[in-house]
């Protein structure tokens, strides 16, 4: 069994990340760590754990007594956490944060899809952004045949989730509900990752983030100018994700239920005059955070991608 370790275990992606290790049948967690929560039984915190498990949060830990952390502490925390603890030899390291995104200090970027034979070898994973997922899953094809140099403009669509556990006026059920608002435009911060992995200058992408009514789950929309026909860019994308465990072409229009609860990213392609338009649907909390942690770790141990994440989608 692969002994696990979580920091910062009691907010949604940690939750989630929870929910995915108990009922993981090559993983058991060994700690669960939350300093504001410290023992308190998790499933009292994470209420959809009832009945699942009997772990409590701790206040210390042991690092060498596990094979893999996952630390889902907030941005900026991974890297205070690594100036004052030590690493253990051999300890794997999977970084929800976005500290190490740039893959300094020997993190590899966790996008299966695009970092596979990478992930298989790293002992220390940066996991990606949310957002930063969508898009790149939308546009990485067209980027990686070099296609992708002309602008790009984004729309996409995030629950309420993706703002975290901790309350906050957009994020309070009073106002989000029967609501919508723009944010970050041209400026949010997976940009940086975004912009770095496809070799796009950063003015060519315009990306809109809108904060939705709903509580998990992120809608994109990329389109872009492009030389190619959709059954062209359709066979395009098709192969390129032929060998991807969880990224899927349809020939149909995709909606948010296909992919909340799943590990899925779910991808559509139409041709409009010169434009190509992608349209890219996930998780935020498990393709865009948790599962897709795990589905690294599984990577890195040498296990099945899917093992633990056959989740079924919310589809109605």
């Amino acid at each position: 069994m692969i002994r696990a370790g979580i920091i910062g275990a009691a907010g949604y992606t940690a939750g989630e990340l929870i929910r995915i290790l108990v009922n993981h049948p090559e993983a058991e967690i060994v700690f669960a760590h939350s300093e504001s929560n410290a023992g308190n039984r998790v499933c009292d915190v994470h209420g959809g754990l009832i009945g699942d498990t009997d772990l409590r949060f701790s206040d210390s830990f042991d690092l060498g007594g596990v094979d893999v952390l996952f630390l889902c502490a907030g941005h900026g925390r991974s890297e205070a956490f690594w100036k004052e603890h030590r690493m253990p030899a051999g300890l794997k390291v999977i970084d929800l944060a976005q500290d190490f995104r740039d893959e300094r200090e020997g993190y590899v970027y966790g996008l299966p899809e695009w970092r596979f034979e990478r992930i298989k070898g790293a002992s220390r994973i940066a996991n990606p952004g949310c957002f930063a997922t969508a898009i790149q899953l939308a546009l990485l094809p067209l980027a990686q045949a070099g296609l992708l140099d002309g602008e790009v403009d984004v729309t996409a669509v995030t629950g309420s989730t993706g703002a975290g556990v901790k309350p906050s006026l957009t994020s309070h059920f009073s106002w989000r509900t029967d609501n919508i608002s723009s944010y970050k435009v041209f400026e949010h911060q997976h940009l940086l990752e975004i912009c770095r992995n496809l070799d796009i200058d950063r003015q060519r992408i315009n990306f809109v983030p809108i904060r939705g009514d709903f509580a998990r789950g992120i809608f994109a929309t990329a389109h872009t100018v492009c030389g190619l026909s959709e059954e062209q860019a359709v066979k395009l994308y098709e192969d390129f994700y032929r060998d991807a465990a969880f990224t899927f072409v349809s020939p149909l229009p995709v909606d948010l239920k296909q992919a909340v609860n799943t590990n899925k990213c779910i991808i559509h392609l139409e041709k409009h005059g010169s434009r190509l338009v992608v349209t890219s649907v996930i998780d935020n909390l498990l393709k865009g955070a948790s599962g897709q942690a795990v589905q690294n770790m599984n990577i890195i141990f040498g296990l099945p991608q899917t093992s633990g994440l056959k989740l079924k989608a919310s589809a109605f």
